[in-house]
């Protein structure tokens, strides 16, 4: 079943040379560094042959020094994540829907896809939905081919897209597995709401200290577990609108909470485990 919800995420993802090729930068170095960076993360190559690699080129291209990133993160203590039961999935998109509403995203961006595959003939059909946030994985790609590190790994285990740091090469959206990025051209913004005037979450951050912004047109935006809700003490918007209760979010380092548990369960599995990203997104069979 696992295999069915992979193939229905390749047939999603964005291609390569069709993000990158009205980028400024080089479409070359962006493909091939998309390309060890999910090596990286498989464990085929090391970080630091990747660094060396890569250290020249980054140098030229954007006057950044790439470097073996130091380990910032403690997992010691609340570790986020997400379960989706797809027993519960009717595939209404209630969680697309309240995710642009709180994080405040124009048309053609979007966070929280639900992906449907229909087969057979009717009357005899059978439907797959698959809900794709994030995957907030341990071994992010996209944190390690982003050659100004403004996509890190908080403490939390939040894979956060910092706003103020992007440069919109895109080099992260093509090494993203599972299509998770989105990048925000400010075209389909209207003249009654501009992007001057919309106020989203993740912009204005430094390293956590956040302030509200303008919208972050030219950057690449992701679903960030609604990380200002949890620092209010709810719950991310797609997992309190859920009308199925398909959702569970919680800390994986809490053997008691019911993410941990269900994580844990025979009926559970992640996208594409073969990557070696080790997402925090489970899934119910």
């Amino acid at each position: 079943m696992g295999k069915t919800h992979d193939l229905i995420i390749d047939q999603s993802r964005w291609n390569g040379e069709e993000i990158l090729k009205s980028s400024q930068y080089d479409t070359a170095l962006g493909l091939n560094m998309a390309e060890d960076a999910r090596k990286l993360s498989d464990g085929h190559i090391s970080e630091e042959a990747f660094v060396a690699k890569y250290q020249e080129s980054v140098e030229k291209e954007f006057q950044q020094t790439l470097a073996v990133q130091a380990n910032e993160t403690d997992h010691s203590g609340v570790r986020w994540g997400m379960v989706i039961d797809l027993r519960k999935c009717v595939g209404c998109e209630t969680c697309t829907v309240s995710c642009k509403a709180e994080n405040r995203t124009p048309p053609g961006v979007s966070y929280n896809q639900v992906f449907v595959k229909e087969e057979g003939t009717f009357p005899n059909t059978s439907r797959t939905n698959i809900a794709r946030p994030c995957m907030h994985c341990d071994k992010p790609p996209c944190a390690s081919v982003c050659p100004v590190r403004a996509t890190y790994k908080a403490d939390n285990g939040i894979v956060i897209q910092d706003a103020d740091r992007c440069i919109g090469c895109r080099y992260c959206m093509v090494a993203c597995p599972y299509g998770a990025r989105t990048f925000d051209f400010g075209e389909s913004y209207d003249e009654m709401t501009g992007y001057e005037q919309v106020q989203a979450p993740e912009h204005g951050m430094d390293r956590g200290k956040r302030e509200d912004g303008k919208a972050p047109v030219g950057t690449v935006r992701k679903c960030n577990f609604c990380f200002h809700r949890l620092e209010r003490g709810e719950e991310p918007a797609c997992v309190e609108t859920c009308i199925g209760d398909a959702r569970y979010f919680g800390d994986l380092n809490d053997p008691d909470s019911t993410v941990s548990q269900l994580a844990a369960s025979d009926r559970a599995f992640r996208l594409k485990e073969s990557a070696g990203t080790q997402p925090r997104v489970y899934y119910l069979r």
